[in-house]
């Protein structure tokens, strides 16, 4: 170890040499001189600058790609402020504050009234304002509307961007985004919600819905007894006298923001399991009956107050059919997984720029990190890690701008789940590698990586873990026919420029052979099939649209024979372009 804590001597080759102390080298003995003065001590040296004041969306060339090929120059003219935003020293600030400060449930108010309110940091509403400012929210459900075909793919952009600032506000953004298409269930809720969700005004506080500027969305799906298994759900829904209006008696064990305006909820009504609007505030101005019972103490950030609600007559609006409630919610769940997706590569976009800025400016044994070859193989390997991600990501947002298409709409459907199950599986051990290019530093909280690395699990976790959606795969595979023709046409459009691709494209192939003989086998290999599925999406995209650098490591390494699970293994290749192109420049 450094005495600074950096594993400088394990990103070397090999140990250093000894230190010669022939009488012509006294002038290196420490012994020879005076000591150091403190004023000399208090001085750092061969440490990195902060990484700030620099455009997160410019400066990011996947991302920046990725953009234009979906979408166009003015698309990404359009998040230049957002990418602005997102590398200053404040953001940053803002986000270690929210996380330092956390939110507080304030049941009761001083005269004893229940009022089941949280209190935020300013530096949380501070992050609201800035995302929902920049359209994160709803907005593109409405600008789509208005005829901006690329809408989709500018927010996906700005959300994977803007989490560099920090990932717990993120949430009730996603879930804002996500309940507008669940919502067109019912024509006369999704008149009166959509604009205020769509609004890129952030108006905190609990009103009638009448007297805002702007809204937010939540979504309580899982109890205690069921988690994923909603189906198993107890909360019980029991209509009153006013047609549409029922009343929810139950329990809901997570619960994000509870400070929204709105939910989305599943309940068992006299049909069966069924979807429900509920208001946090009522058009009459009282306060809707939700009793926040407690706030969650989560592994990863700080900043979101996730909890737990009870439900004693709360007041709620049937959204869709009695018993239709799973396929009613299920638009809002395929939009948040998309944020899952998005989540987790600006998560790896954050770690692995911060441990390529940190290598090009700290040096070790004579030269900087970056130009030792392991090092330079290890950073290599996380940008093509996160490359990968990014162009998966991206290309989901344009299915979505492009679902009024069969194929767009039918690759949507089955590479949401094979990206969400893999590219947030990745996430971890991509964030835990990068954490240690930093050394101890790394490990330090003022740093930003501890945040990042405890974050990292979570999108596997939400909207379904990686079982559910392995499985969710295997059952749009044996649903949907269309959806194996889309995944094959989309792997295809690379055919012929990568040997090692078409061999996994066509070993996949034959795995689902095999299993369509073999249900209950294929079940089990379901999470392989998962991940050469979306290793092939990947490996298609980069053949196609990456620079030959990336791509060749990408089929390489994740497609060939000799890859061995670990990073900082790569074979061969430009990696000194790879690193290059995925360093930050401030």
């Amino acid at each position: 170890m450094g005495v600074d804590g950096h594993a400088d001597y394990g990103n070397d080759m090999s140990a250093p040499e000894p230190v010669a102390t022939t009488s012509d080298e006294s002038r290196d003995d420490p012994f020879s001189g005076p000591p150091p003065t403190r004023s000399t001590l208090r001085t750092s040296a061969n440490q990195p600058p902060p990484l700030q004041d620099h455009d997160v969306v410019a400066t990011d060339r996947a991302l920046s790609e990725a953009v234009l090929r979906h979408a166009d120059a003015a698309t990404l003219a359009s998040l230049a402020d957002l990418g602005r935003d997102a590398g200053t020293p404040e953001a940053r600030e803002h986000g270690t504050l929210a996380n330092e400060h956390h939110p507080e449930l304030v049941p009761y108010d001083r005269f004893g009234h229940r009022v089941d309110e949280v209190r935020f940091h300013p530096s949380w509403h501070w992050l609201m304002d800035k995302a929902i400012g920049h359209g994160l929210g709803a907005t593109p459900w409405e600008r789509a509307d208005e005829g901006d075909t690329h809408a989709h793919v500018r927010r996906a952009a700005g959300f994977l961007a803007w989490v560099h600032t920090e990932p717990g506000h993120g949430c009730p953004v996603s879930m804002t985004y996500a309940a507008v298409p669940a919502l067109r269930a019912d024509d006369a809720i999704a008149k009166e919600w959509t604009p205020l969700l769509a609004s890129t005004r952030y108006d905190f506080g609990l009103r009638p819905a009448d007297q805002k500027l702007g809204a937010l969305a939540g979504m309580g799906m899982t109890e205690k007894q069921g988690g994923s298994d909603v189906r198993a759900n107890v909360t019980i829904a029991r209509p009153t006298s006013t047609e549409g209006q029922y009343t929810l008696h139950g329990h809901k064990w997570f619960t994000s923001a509870p400070m929204n305006d709105v939910f989305l909820v599943l309940a068992q009504a006299p049909g069966g399991l069924s979807c429900f609007v509920v208001p946090r505030v009522l058009s009459d101005g009282t306060r809707n009956t939700l009793d926040v019972v407690r706030l969650k103490d989560k592994l990863g950030n700080r900043s979101n107050a996730s909890s737990e609600l009870e439900f004693d007559g709360t007041v709620a609006l049937r959204l869709g059919d009695e018993g239709r409630g799973v396929r009613t919610i299920i638009e809002m769940v395929a939009a948040t997984r998309l944020d899952c997706v998005l989540g987790s590569a600006g998560l790896m976009r954050r770690a692995v720029a911060e441990a390529s800025w940190h290598v090009s400016h700290r040096s070790a044994f004579g030269s900087r990190l970056v130009d030792k070859p392991l090092m330079q193989n290890v950073i290599a390997d996380l940008a093509v890690e996160s490359e990968a991600a990014t162009a998966l990501a991206i290309r989901l947002a344009a299915a979505v701008d492009g679902l009024g298409t069969g194929h767009e709409a039918a690759l949507r459907r089955i590479a949401l789940p094979l990206a969400k199950f893999w590219v947030c599986k990745r996430t971890p051990a991509m964030v835990a590698e990068a954490l240690e290019c930093l050394g101890g530093n790394g490990y330090v909280e003022e740093s930003g990586m501890p945040l990042i690395y405890r974050e990292a699990p979570l999108n596997s976790v939400w909207e379904g873990s990686g079982n559910v959606n392995a499985l969710d795969v295997l059952r749009a595979l044996t649903r949907e026919p269309e959806v194996l023709d889309a995944w094959i046409t989309e792997v295809g459009l690379a055919q012929g420029e990568d040997s090692r691709l078409d061999a996994a494209i066509h070993d996949t192939l034959a795995m689902l052979g095999a299993g369509a003989a073999d249900p209950a086998a294929m079940e089990r290999n379901a999470r392989r099939l998962a991940t050469r599925m979306a290793l092939c999406l990947q490996g298609s995209l980069l053949v196609r649209f990456a620079p030959p650098e990336v791509a060749d490591l990408f089929c390489a390494s994740r497609l060939g024979s000799s890859y061995d699970g670990v990073f900082g293994t790569l074979e061969g290749g430009d990696l000194r372009a790879v690193v290059e192109r995925t360093t930050p420049v401030a």
